[in-house]
């Protein structure tokens, strides 16, 4: 198994461009870092974490999962989340491989594979050892870069053979749900997914417990249980997010964008979302324009241009919020 770790990590830094590497497997992503990150706000995707050397972190409500070297990380729900590289260096880089699942291909494999009895309630975010057979099917993967005339042919056979390893290991009940189109989970995730597109809308439990076809009570425990939060807790925790995301992608003033997600009291925007992300929005937005210059602009001239636009977010950004 050392050999075959040793080989991911070596094909791992040769094929990498940066932080994440979309390559030509389109199920497929490098991942590398080398330094520890600070939480970064975000959301999850139907997706594995495989990490070869270094650690992670992901923060989900109260609850911390840490995944390090010979171990993954499976969501098998959309939720917001925090996420940060926990372990790494210049001498020793995080590095990692990203997979995202496509549930009509776990569907297939788990027809033709004998029925298990599933917990009834699973969270939908979960970390797990990795195992030799496991690694291997990845090697296989990661091989293909070196040989990209073969990924339309042979890609498909291995992405089928890291699938049947996952159902086959300990989080292979999170990949049946995702496959159960009428399953209990897939019916939180239309909720979830009813909520983020109609984020501005005020909506009570009941109506989102008729739309999935369960009673109130049920539905409550299967959200809770995938998500943990409730689906008021959930939609707040998405507005923020979604406010930080536009305060960061344009100029623009707080008040506006705190509108724009559903929040009627500006005030209360300025609350939450201090109480989320630890700085007021102006501050917040200001302080991560600052981080990402620091990160593109050689050391020497780091502290001339920093002001510049942490001056300029303070403006743009709604300063009566950070009173």
């Amino acid at each position: 198994m050392e050999n075959v770790s040793q080989e991911l990590k070596s094909l791992i830094e040769r094929h990498s461009r940066g932080d994440r590497t979309t390559t030509a497997i389109p199920c497929m992503s490098l991942l590398t870092a080398e330094r520890a990150t600070e939480p970064t706000a975000g959301m999850t995707e139907l997706v594995m974490c495989l990490v070869l050397q270094g650690a992670k972190a992901v923060t989900c409500g109260e609850n911390e999962l840490h995944y390090s070297a010979g171990s993954y990380f499976i969501a098998s729900i959309e939720i917001p989340v925090f996420g940060r590289v926990s372990a790494a260096s210049h001498q020793k880089p995080f590095l990692g491989i990203g997979f995202n699942f496509d549930p009509r291909k776990i569907a297939e494999l788990v027809m033709d594979m004998p029925g298990v009895h599933d917990p009834e309630y699973l969270c939908g975010l979960g970390v797990s050892q990795s195992d030799p057979q496991l690694e291997e099917a990845f090697l296989r993967m990661v091989r293909l870069l070196d040989r990209t005339a073969e990924i339309p042919i042979m890609a498909p056979m291995v992405e089928r053979g890291i699938l049947f390893r996952l159902l086959q290991g300990p989080q292979g009940a999170k990949l049946r749900q995702i496959a159960q189109v009428d399953g209990r989970h897939s019916q939180v995730r239309r909720a979830l997914a009813w909520i983020r597109d109609n984020l501005t809308e005020p909506f009570r439990v009941e109506d989102l417990a008729r739309m999935t076809g369960m009673s109130v009570s049920v539905f409550h425990r299967h959200f809770k249980a995938a998500t943990t939060m409730t689906p008021i807790q959930y939609q707040k925790r998405f507005r923020l997010h979604e406010a930080r995301r536009q305060l960061l992608g344009a100029s623009g003033d707080a008040t506006r964008v705190a509108f724009s997600v559903g929040y009627e009291s500006a005030s209360q925007f300025s609350r939450e979302y201090a109480r989320l992300f630890g700085l007021p929005p102006a501050r917040d937005a200001a302080r991560l324009r600052a981080e990402a210059v620091a990160q593109l602009v050689p050391e020497g001239i780091q502290g001339q241009l920093a002001q510049r636009p942490l001056q300029r977010a303070a403006v743009e950004a709604d300063a009566p919020l950070d009173k």
